[in-house]
């Protein structure tokens, strides 16, 4: 597999003596949906700023498509590295959201042409348009969330990192997202999830990363790592609910596979209940 993100041994610490980060190593991979886990101040956002340039290591090192961070501007890797943080409002800084979206693209040089169709394009995938001149700031959360993954989508970087995208987002906004990040991902883009949401992982995603304290400390599928109640409560997480109930189901053939979905739940409960009648 390609190799599009190298981390190794990478620490950092804020003014002031905090530690975020503590020797952290990690690879990104070509089109992979890799999930960063972790309570909040476990490090997650300090991580993805190294990214994109926008802290540069103080300790080891951090790779972009082979480009050391250290020897790149932020521009230049933004290019490469899309990132839509937490809170979206923090982003905009247009009086309209057609301007919004356009605003990366004239900064990269593209033709008027190419903005015109982009950002149509964007707009009209996120139900958009109709806003296009409306302000920001005028929007609804969930539009403002949509507004800022449409930003970086118009540029097409070919990495997405997605901050905390699911805080504050209701059931059909989340599913919304999945089918976004599902998507992107047919488009061979690679998707990094960063979260404490742990019941929004269970499905699509292929890897899932758990950091604690500036540290990762475990790594593994989603079957693994959702499973692993000792690792979950270290890092300050719970058990989802599926697996939750699947352990305490004490059932060998459920816990075998792992459910991680109602869907695959059932499934099996009813395969079981066949066979023992």
């Amino acid at each position: 597999m390609e190799t599009v993100i190298e981390v190794r041994n990478l620490s950092y610490m804020y003014p002031g003596g905090i530690v975020a980060l503590k020797n952290v190593s990690l690879d990104v991979y070509l089109g992979e949906k890799l999930v960063i886990l972790g309570s909040n101040g476990a490090g997650k956002s300090t991580l993805i700023k190294h990214f994109n340039g926008l802290l540069k290591p103080q300790r080891g090192y951090v790779k972009v498509f082979g480009v050391d961070t250290r020897k790149a501007s932020v521009a230049e890797l933004s290019r490469k590295v899309g990132i839509v943080f937490q809170n979206p409002y923090h982003q905009f800084f247009s009086e309209k959201v057609w301007d919004e979206v356009a605003f990366a693209l004239k900064n990269f040089g593209y033709s008027e042409e190419t903005i015109k169709y982009r950002v149509t394009k964007v707009l009209r995938l996120f139900d958009l348009y109709d806003y296009a001149d409306k302000p920001p700031f005028e929007l609804s959360s969930g539009e403002m969330r949509r507004l800022a993954i449409a930003s970086i989508l118009a540029y097409d970087p070919d990495i997405i990192v997605l901050d905390e995208p699911t805080v504050g987002q209701d059931r059909i906004q989340k599913e919304k997202l999945k089918e976004y990040i599902r998507l992107l991902s047919l488009q061979n883009k690679t998707i990094i999830l960063v979260t404490h949401d742990i019941e929004f992982v269970t499905e699509g995603f292929d890897r899932i990363v758990v950091m604690s304290n500036g540290m990762i400390v475990g790594e593994g599928s989603p079957r693994e790592i959702l499973y692993d109640e000792e690792l979950l409560r270290k890092a300050n997480l719970i058990l989802p609910q599926i697996p939750e109930i699947a352990l305490k189901m004490g059932d060998s053939a459920v816990f075998k596979k792992k459910p991680l979905t109602e869907d695959e739940l059932l499934s099996l409960i009813v395969d079981i209940l066949g066979v023992r009648k």
